[in-house]
């Protein structure tokens, strides 16, 4: 078959350079385990699966990166049937394909392909939990303003907006395992869509490709993408978070905030301005991730309206997609979590400008609830006219403020000393004071420290457990095809 130049240079030649460097070893791995299973089911003798073992082991990846597309075979699957051919003679080579199609070669190649970029992802957001949690470790003190609506809310820490980072990167961690899961699942066997009349072992090849298990309905096998969208999916919902820390980081390192600064190998500087500091690495996070998000909506874009059954647009052209969004989420995430370890705070200037704005207002009103069993909404408003009286005389002390707000509002003043109402509104004491769970307190955050180290262990370990898993699986493939 003669291909269109066209289709040539638009596409057969894009599809194979993008296999080459995605799909080859998993193509050859899946050849390896398919033989060993035909032997095994005495669907293929002895003589010739050990034939074909041979021209198998004879195939040499690198040289295949090497090679040029010139249009004379279809794909990276023809591509390597040609070398096998070469190598034994058409009879022999032929018998590989007993009982397979390109169909559920193509849809385990691109699961296995997958659960490789969940890890990756993985890993990288198991570095960032333990950067952020070893500045948690160093700023459980560190009191800065909290912000809602973009405006000074209330007095908080460093450690306990960076706990809620964490958590929501344990949930993530949570989705890409589940993900990672309902990914790895074997369709080899499933043939072109319907299975096959041969005695063929799902369960081994599953084994031998490091899988959990095969697949269920054959059908489903070679037309399903939701464990793809799954994993895109949970990366998204990863990214999102991830790009709202990021753009408070970028705002965190303003001179106006000035929360924050990084270290000299994640800024650059300016052509034209000497002052300038910028904090480009974060820039680029930033950058990288909303492209990574772009791709995500792409992915979905692509197979959202498509035939469910075998259809290219959840092949050849997808899979290059899903492997540059996996590749930028994770290099996000990674950029992020280095920078992170180089970030430095200035404890007390952050602490004396924490209470800037009133920010610690609403433990004034609870501690009038609890000193003088006022209804809470009353508290409030006393508070707020504290406050309107400062604006009005900025010399008066908060204290006759006070007195005079509760006098009008309840009928009598409530009396603190000065050194009382500044404890009372001290960024300290409001941060000291709230201790219960998932509260700022230091001790409060030290305890969620602890947990959330204790989660990385285990998350950490879970994974340890997955790629040991595929090593095992690879190593069990290599003695099976040694001994055909």
């Amino acid at each position: 078959m003669k291909f269109a130049p066209e289709y040539v240079a638009c596409v057969l030649n894009e599809n194979f350079e993008d296999a080459k460097e995605l799909l080859l070893s998993p193509l050859i791995a899946i050849h390896y385990a398919h033989l060993v299973m035909l032997a095994a089911q005495g669907i293929v003798s002895a003589a010739d699966a050990r034939a074909l073992r041979q021209a198998l082991d004879a195939i040499s990846q690198d040289e295949i990166r090497r090679v040029k597309y010139d249009g004379t075979y279809e794909d990276l699957f023809f591509y390597v049937e040609r070398l096998v051919i070469r190598a034994t003679g058409d009879e022999v080579a032929g018998r590989l394909h007993t009982a397979r199609s390109r169909n559920d070669i193509d849809m385990t190649m691109y699961r296995m392909r997958q659960r490789e970029l969940i890890l990756g992802l993985l890993a990288a957001t198991f570095e960032l939990r333990r950067s952020l949690l070893d500045v948690v470790d160093q700023h459980r003190h560190t009191i800065i303003a909290a912000h809602t609506h973009t405006q000074r809310a209330q007095p908080t820490t460093v450690a306990h907006y960076l706990l809620a980072v964490i958590e929501q990167l344990e949930r993530d961690g949570s989705r890409l395992e589940t993900a990672y899961d309902r990914t790895n699942r074997s369709p080899l066997g499933a043939c072109a869509i319907t299975g096959t009349g041969f005695p063929i072992d799902r369960q081994l090849t599953s084994e031998l490709l490091g899988f959990s298990g095969p697949t269920g309905n054959t059908y489903g096998s070679i037309a399903t993408v939701d464990y793809l969208l799954e994993s895109t999916s949970a990366a998204t919902v990863l990214l999102a978070g991830h790009g709202r820390f990021v753009q408070d980081l970028l705002l965190w390192s303003t001179a106006e905030l000035d929360y924050v600064r990084f270290g000299d190998g994640f800024v650059q500087g300016s052509s034209i301005m000497p002052q300038k500091r910028n904090p480009v690495a974060i820039e680029h996070a930033r950058a990288i991730g909303s492209k990574a998000l772009g791709q995500s909506m792409a992915i979905v874009t692509t197979v959202h309206n498509t035939p469910f059954g075998d259809i290219v647009d959840t092949e050849d052209d997808l899979q290059p997609l899903v492997f540059a969004m996996f590749r930028d989420a994770t290099r996000a995430v990674r950029l992020v979590a280095a920078a992170m370890t180089t970030a430095e705070f200035d404890a007390a200037r952050l602490e004396e400008r924490a209470g800037d704005g009133w920010t610690t207002l609403t433990e004034l009103a609870d501690t009038l609830v609890r000193d003088h069993a006022l209804p809470f909404k009353t508290a409030h408003a006393i508070a707020g006219r504290l406050v309107a009286g400062r604006q009005r005389d900025p010399d008066r002390p908060p204290a006759e403020l006070l007195a005079d707000a509760s006098t009008e509002l309840v009928g009598a003043p409530l009396a603190y000393s000065e050194a009382a109402l500044a404890h009372i509104l001290s960024p300290r004491y409001f941060v000291e004071i709230r201790r219960t769970l998932g509260g700022p307190a230091p001790e409060e955050t030290a305890r969620a420290a602890t947990a959330s180290r204790r989660q990385l262990e285990a998350d950490e370990a879970w994974r340890s457990r997955a790629t040991s898993a595929l090593a095992q699986a690879e190593r069990t493939l290599a003695e099976r095809c040694a001994a055909l």
